[in-house]
């Protein structure tokens, strides 16, 4: 059974009913189980059916397929007790948040409810990064915020109505969660900021993240009383204070308050608190991205040397646009040595957005996410620019500022 091609749901869900049969878990045995694999942390390492016997070495956006698949079967066996009328749930599911405007399936006909139908469905959800320069960069660490799906489904069927509003509200709680996380940081990088970024670049449900939220108090965690959110929201908190030393005591205090608003026992708190950091540790060798003490240092630094090749390899052409924009040049030429504006700032970016689309190789910025990449391309333009750039930046300033 190889999940990469045509068919495999049909192949593979025989084996996972007969899984469940055996195993009779629970939803918080099967999440817990689901943790192991890495899932979760949006990296499968394994999968829940298969563990260590797969029949084929598959890859990690495979054993991701697989999981994810599993979780939304197991979601609707554990609440219905059979598998009949699967399909069709998931369907109604998907259909009901708004395919237009979120463009889950890349189409906008209701799907048939059939096992080709959910392939699909998987395959638009899971971003494969292949190719990488094709791909919201942000989906390197985002694969985590799948398991929203499974809680918004399972929310579907025990209540039938609103499951996006649902989502949303989940989603945006996630996301305040994770804010108030990082900034418990007693030393805070700016690759913690960028994780934000990258969180935020990526959301499912919710077009934007609002930063009012100050403390936990404020996230209204009352309205999610089921065991598997609040488990989800806490492991997420975990995963986004990951670091390759210990927790720090702010981080823990946090964690331990996080936990008590969501009424979890204190075993549950220390086990979100430390396992995180044990799956890393114990799977760096399968993990290639956690390879970093920090992850998103690791992926900025890949990108990083990305980007500097796409900018050389299109020099000409840049240069070409970046000469009928003087005051562009002026006010990245200034960005060099003083802070700009917010105002300025805003004219830098919807200026450099303008010349990436006149430049088919630097569409990558213009893709969703790309906006993160945009300091980096503010980075190397001084590096491309010609002397005289600099020369004329005083006699240009008062004419285009």
């Amino acid at each position: 059974m190889n999940p990469s091609s045509p068919g495999w749901i049909t192949k593979h869900q025989p084996i996972l009913k007969k899984k469940i049969l055996e195993r009779q878990p629970d939803f918080e045995l099967f999440y817990n189980n689901l943790l192991e694999t890495g899932f979760l942390y949006g990296v499968s390492v394994t999968t829940w059916s298969y563990g260590d016997q797969e029949p084929l070495r598959w890859t990690e956006i495979e054993r991701t397929k697989l999981n994810f698949h599993d979780s939304l079967y197991f979601a609707y066996f554990n609440y219905s007790n059979s598998e009949d009328g699967f399909f069709e749930a998931i369907t109604d599911f998907y259909s009901q948040l708004n395919p237009k405007e979120f463009h889950y399936f890349g189409y906008f006909k209701k799907p048939k409810p059939n096992a080709s139908s959910l392939e699909k469905i998987i395959q638009e959800r899971i971003q494969t990064n292949t190719p990488v320069l094709q791909k919201n960069f942000s989906n390197l660490i985002t694969n985590a915020l799948l398991f929203l799906d499974v809680i918004a489904f399972d929310y579907f069927l025990n209540k039938g109505v609103n499951s996006i509003t649902f989502a949303q509200e989940l989603e945006a709680r996630l996301m305040n969660t994770i804010w108030l996380a990082l900034m418990q940081k007693e030393e805070k990088e700016y690759y913690d900021k960028l994780l934000l970024k990258l969180f935020e670049k990526s959301l499912r449900y919710s077009s934007s993240l609002s930063r009012e939220i100050q403390n936990i108090e404020d996230l209204q965690l009352a309205n999610y009383p089921k065991l598997i959110q609040k488990k989800y929201l806490l492991d997420m908190a975990a995963l986004a204070i990951w670091h390759d030393s210990s927790i720090d005591r702010s981080e823990y205090l946090f964690l331990k308050s996080l936990g008590k608003s969501l009424k979890l026992p204190h075993q549950t708190i220390e086990t979100s608190a430390n396992y995180v950091h044990r799956f890393i540790v114990n799977n760096r060798n399968k993990i290639a991205y956690f390879n970093s003490s920090n992850p998103v240092k690791h992926f900025y630094k890949q990108t990083t040397k990305t980007v500097k090749i796409l900018i050389l390899r299109n020099k000409k052409r840049l240069l070409q646009e970046l000469s009928e924009s003087k005051g562009l040049v002026l006010l990245l030429s200034q960005s060099t040595f003083r802070d700009l504006s917010k105002n300025e700032k805003k004219r830098v970016k919807t200026q450099l957005l303008s010349i990436c689309k006149t430049v088919p190789s630097l569409a990558i910025f213009m893709l969703p996410g790309g906006g993160v990449l945009l300091p980096l391309l503010v980075k190397f333009i001084p590096e491309l620019l010609p002397t005289a750039f600099n020369d004329n930046r005083l006699d240009d300033e008062l004419e285009t500022i």
